[in-house]
């Protein structure tokens, strides 16, 4: 194990969609400081859209300990799958680069993408008789929270006005079809 100084930042890998237990875990068990960073953003599923929280970077977050005195409890912690080693190096990660990530979050390590739509964006409708299908903005009612839109539908153009809430832009991401 190379000696780094102490305490420093590391990155973790966490299990599988389990970030924010080993988090938790860290902060409450171990008394470590831990950042992870997440996005808050809306998905198309069948029953419509809905808001979903992930980590900004799938299973990784980052915990500021002593490598030497640590590493075996960070390691052995709910939720943690092991430390990002390259053989016997453990990269630390710099002060600043922590900070700068965590100024570009905020103070609650989590940034909201909130869809806001102009006139020629590209759109799916994500709940109602239209979901899946494309459309594009024509005219956006921001006092009704509404938004008209152009649907291409059985070989026609129709001028539709619908919730913001139900669309997303068209190249967001997914939830796998079952």
């Amino acid at each position: 194990m190379e000696a780094v100084a102490s305490p420093a930042w590391f990155c973790v890998r966490s299990q599988p969609r389990h970030e924010h237990i080993a988090a938790a875990g860290l902060r409450r068990n171990l008394e470590l400081e831990v950042f992870l960073p997440r996005v808050r953003f809306k998905r198309s599923t069948r029953q419509g859209v809905v808001w979903v929280t992930e980590a900004l970077f799938a299973s990784y977050l980052f915990a500021r300990f002593d490598l030497a005195t640590n590493l075996r409890r960070v390691q052995a912690a709910r939720g943690v799958a092991g430390v990002v080693h390259f053989g016997p190096h453990w990269p630390a990660i710099p002060d600043p680069v922590i900070a700068r990530l965590r100024g570009l979050m905020g103070d609650e390590e989590l940034h909201v993408i909130a869809n806001e739509f102009n006139p020629g964006d590209q759109v799916e409708i994500g709940a109602g008789a239209f979901h899946g299908l494309q459309a594009v903005v024509t005219r956006v009612v921001p006092g009704r929270q509404r938004v008209a839109v152009l649907l291409d539908f059985l070989g026609r153009q129709t001028t539709l006005e619908l919730a913001g809430a139900d669309l997303l832009p068209a190249d967001s991401p997914r939830s796998p079809k079952l």
